[in-house]
């Protein structure tokens, strides 16, 4: 067999590390390797396939979820969310640390989008818990781990490019997605819990005089001026995907409107405003699509060489499940050095057609690797997490901190992967359910 795909990998791969635009990278590697392979005519295929991903439907969602959850960041809900859930919990050893795990679990159903999630957060709530007497390493570790979130807990933009690359129902990788994203937080509270009983220090309790001042200052209708309305914003996106009255890029729309709408009734809303989030929306759109169209061209060619027929049989007579966990070891592994983005339009399209060809459930591959993703948040050197956090973080926070925190979450992580590995019906059982 050819070694020359092989080769085309290797050296995309050594490009990558050098640190030059990945876009860039994937695309100029691609045209010289595509010249060899094709010849001129390489130039009349390219342009197909980029045509291919403008008309594909499925991708308008990305721009529209990407707004949703930058005007909702310009609402300021976030910030009543964060104070309501802290003053309710603030009784409990551990109480701020929860309430910023409900938090971001709720602002990942309602943006999907971690960078503004984590430095929200960390803006918001880091000061606070650091005032309160939290230990740095414990403070750092659960926002980052919570701003995390919205790589599974649809609507996930990861999830819809997964989609798109594995060329399944993003709806149903929405439906799947759930349940392991309940797991996910309900192990995180768990360990919140269990280092209360085991480091209490570390997780103190609010002070009670702040608790009082909240309890008679209108507490309920902060309560439910804080909570109504991104659970509606959650409802009407979620709730018109799982119920079959829109697809996932008309229920973009609904929420790119509707976290418009709530700007508005919160006198946020400027033109100042409306032009920051169209910014920063076409600046994080093109950044993926620049991505995609690279990886586009790198799948042509890599393909045109008999990447994908040297791969299958190099894997002949590797099980099944041996070749998934090679699989889930490499996005590990690539998640320290490159992000979500790159991983899914480089390596994932790689695999795809042999997990076809091994009959695995593309289903749950799509959600194994989306909670593997999540972990390329987190992991040192390049986690982008720990970036946006250590940006906002007050001068006394370490990086050190920030490394040691977000080890225990790591580990969580894994274990909740492995956990679906050995029970798809995890993955599975409600989307299945939704069905009949």
């Amino acid at each position: 067999m050819d070694a020359g795909p092989i080769i085309f990998f290797i050296v995309v791969l050594l490009l990558l590390l050098t640190g030059y635009p990945v876009a860039f990278t994937l695309g100029g590697a691609s045209i010289i390797f595509g010249l060899f392979t094709f010849g001129i005519e390489f130039f009349n295929l390219l342009p197909l396939r980029i045509w291919g991903i403008m008309n594909n439907y499925i991708l308008i969602a990305v721009p529209l979820f990407i707004f949703m959850g930058v005007m909702f960041e310009k609402s300021g809900l976030a910030e009543d969310l964060l104070e309501t859930m802290a003053l309710l919990f603030g009784k409990l050893k551990g109480g701020l640390a929860i309430s910023v795990l409900i938090v971001g679990a709720m602002l990942a159903a309602a943006t999907g989008i971690v960078g503004a999630t984590v430095v929200t957060m960390g803006v918001l709530s880091l000061p606070t818990m650091l005032k309160r007497g939290y230990n740095p390493k414990s403070a750092c570790g659960i926002i980052s781990a919570s701003g995390t979130l919205g790589q599974i807990i649809p609507p996930s933009i990861v999830l819809v490019l997964l989609g798109s690359v594995l060329n399944i129902s993003v709806g149903d990788l929405f439906m799947a997605a759930v349940i392991p994203g309940f797991i996910l937080v309900a192990l995180y509270l768990g360990w919140i819990i269990l280092t209360t009983f085991l480091n209490p220090k570390d997780l103190p309790a609010m002070p009670m005089e702040d608790l009082e001042i909240f309890r008679t200052s209108n507490m309920y209708k902060k309560i439910v001026g804080a909570f109504i309305a991104p659970v509606v914003l959650i409802i009407a996106v979620l709730g018109s995907i799982f119920a079959g009255i829109a697809s996932p890029t008309e229920a973009a729309a609904i929420g790119a409107f509707g976290a418009t709408l709530l700007t508005i009734f919160r006198k946020k809303f400027s033109l100042k405003t409306l032009n920051d989030v169209m910014v920063q929306t076409t600046r994080l759109t093109s950044m993926a699509f620049l991505i995609l169209v690279g990886a586009s061209a790198f799948g042509l060619v890599f393909r045109g060489m008999g990447g994908d027929r040297y791969l299958t049989e190099l894997i002949s007579g590797i099980e099944p499940h041996h070749f998934l966990l090679i699989v889930m070891l490499i996005i590990f592994v690539a998640g320290f050095f490159i992000d979500f983005i790159e991983i899914t339009f480089i390596i994932v399209p790689v695999v795809a057609p042999i997990f076809v060809h091994l009959g695995i459930d593309l289903l749950w591959v799509g959600i194994l690797i989306a909670i593997n993703l999540q972990t390329s948040f987190l992991t040192p050197p390049f986690g982008f997490a720990l970036f946006y956090l250590k940006g906002v973080a007050p001068p006394s926070v370490k990086t050190s901190h920030i490394y040691k925190g977000i080890m225990p979450y790591v580990a969580i992580q894994l274990f909740a992967l492995f956990l679906i590995i050995l029970f798809p019906e995890i993955a599975l059982w409600f989307p299945n359910f939704l069905k009949q």
